[in-house]
């Protein structure tokens, strides 16, 4: 039973991950390089926030409020989304002074990436390397010793924790789009609405084990910033119908 939670769990978290790695990354080299750094600019963000929060608890050392020990984790959960988009930014930054080399690169190998796409692959390296850090130690728990639930805990726990990790490596990918397009024409208000929902999905994820109030609300999030992202990324209703009929004459005339 544990093995079947193990892979059941790891399908569940990174499953549509691999998919888009494997189908729209894998093959460009160039892609996985932007991929890789980006996942390198999030464990930055951790490393650094893994720091002021070492430094917060020595400072707290033989407090035992209970509510102050659950304000220190708020302000731990809330300071590392602010880091995180920091680092975002900054690698945005970086991806605009090193994009005359970039389409040297691409010119050269008869590749081509633009900042739309970059904003996708740099996204989706900010989400595979935070859901593997959130993941990664529950899967290993899920192999045993032990039965879920058998102290009255909630027996849907490496569940809700997959679907968690799920939504958080999508919403990373959509962040990405989002956020990119707002910095490349200058929209503040779409950076900061970027943040809010990120500090507002990192507020819903302090309610659990109350899972039925955390993960409806982070799905809603979710498709909001899919439809958002794809808008974003230069889609419209037309492209949709344009699409849904040329699939559907293709279907027919295969028939």
């Amino acid at each position: 039973m544990t093995l079947a939670v193990f892979f059941g769990c790891a399908f569940i978290a990174f499953g549509p991950a691999f998919s888009l790695f494997v189908f729209t990354i894998v093959k460009d080299p160039l892609r996985i390089i932007i991929l890789i750094a980006g996942a390198f600019f999030w464990l930055l963000s951790l490393l650094l926030s893994s720091l002021v929060w070492f430094i917060a608890v020595k400072a707290c050392n033989g407090v035992q409020d209970p509510t102050l020990h659950r304000a220190l984790l708020i302000f731990g959960v809330f300071f590392s989304v602010l880091l995180q988009e920091v680092f975002r930014f900054a690698y945005y930054r970086l991806l605009r002074k090193a994009n005359e080399g970039l389409a040297s690169i691409s010119d050269e190998d008869g590749l081509d990436i633009s900042v739309r796409q970059m904003a996708y692959v740099a996204g989706l390296g900010f989400g595979i390397m935070s859901g593997a850090f959130s993941m990664i130690n529950i899967l290993s728990d899920s192999l045993g010793p032990g039965t879920v639930g058998i102290f009255g805990d909630s027996q849907y726990y490496f569940v809700t924790a997959a679907l968690m990790t799920l939504a958080l490596t999508l919403l990373h990918t959509f962040w990405g789009v989002v956020f990119f397009e707002g910095c490349e024409k200058s929209r503040w208000w779409v950076i900061a609405a970027v943040v809010a929902l990120h500090l507002l999905v990192a507020g819903l994820s302090l309610l659990n084990p109350l899972y039925e109030a955390s993960l409806p609300p982070v799905y809603g999030i979710t498709l909001l910033m899919a439809v958002w992202a794809f808008f974003s990324s230069g889609g419209s209703l037309h492209n949709l119908n344009t699409l849904c009929t040329r699939r559907k004459a293709e279907e027919e005339s295969a028939q």
